[in-house]
């Protein structure tokens, strides 16, 4: 059960921490102490339920045992779409964002997302909301999410999935490291770097497990996390105004390492 809660007021910081599954675990492990040892108490973990097709809860179950601790210590869950790769083959056209419910019906997103939820809810996680893969989204996408989830986040927003919420959704917008290309990988940190010194409310930079592998990366993120000490680290469950049971109120965020 959830309740609708307060916006926070002070400066925010969102790190989403993309494509957790039991291949990247161990990277997302490491990422995810690197956080804590910077200040970052807050974050939002995105779970492929069936990455390859195979069950988290049976190929992983130490990577679900991560995840109920994370949980348990103020993290947020996210399922992030259902194995994450394309569904069906699609002719690209100018403009044509890929994703995995590009081109499905209705019946077929509702049954994707639901198998997806099913799995999560047996291996004891839950997820609280979701997050598309490549954050696209289609019509039959949104009008699935409404009616199981809490909320679900998009490029430029984090938005309360339920129907009867009608007010406006602050604007967000997510910075991520993990441009494709030589060129995006030589742009991102730089741009990363330039979102955190934006006068925003919120500040949301999406890490993925490839990123630890780059160290402009983790240099630039270290940059970004020394500059937002003022920030409160929140989950997405946080900056859509909805508190789950399942996780501790927010605490009172450290500041980052290189501020101490």
């Amino acid at each position: 059960m959830a309740t609708r809660t307060q916006p926070h007021s002070a400066r925010t910081i969102a790190v989403a921490l993309h494509g957790i599954e039991p291949a990247t675990f161990e990277r997302c492990a490491v990422i995810r102490d690197w956080l804590v040892d910077h200040g970052v108490d807050r974050v939002t973990l995105l779970v492929i339920p069936a990455r390859d097709l195979h069950p988290l809860g049976e190929r992983s179950p130490e990577m679900v045992d991560w995840l109920r601790e994370r949980r348990e210590a103020g993290d947020a869950i996210a399922q992030h779409g259902f194995h994450h790769e394309p569904t069906r083959r699609r002719r690209r056209g100018f403009g044509a964002r890929p994703g995995e419910f590009s081109g499905l019906d209705a019946e077929e997103t509702r049954r994707t997302v639901h198998a997806g939820w099913r799995l999560m809810k047996i291996a004891g996680v839950e997820p609280d909301g979701f997050v598309a893969p490549s954050y696209a989204y289609t019509p039959a996408l949104r009008m699935t999410l409404a009616g199981r989830f809490r909320w679900w986040a998009e490029l430029l927003r984090v938005r309360w999935a339920k129907p009867e919420a009608t007010g406006a959704c602050s604007l967000s917008p997510a910075f991520s490291l993990a441009a494709g290309g030589l060129l995006g990988r030589v742009l991102s940190p730089p741009l990363v770097r330039a979102g955190a010194l934006l006068p925003t409310s919120t500040l949301r930079i999406d890490l993925h497990p490839a990123d630890l592998s780059h160290a402009r990366h983790m240099m630039a993120l270290e940059w970004v996390l020394a500059h937002s000490g003022s920030r409160r680290a929140v989950n997405y469950g946080d900056l859509a105004g909805v508190r789950s049971t399942q996780s501790s109120a927010p605490p009172a965020v450290a500041r980052t390492a290189a501020t101490r």
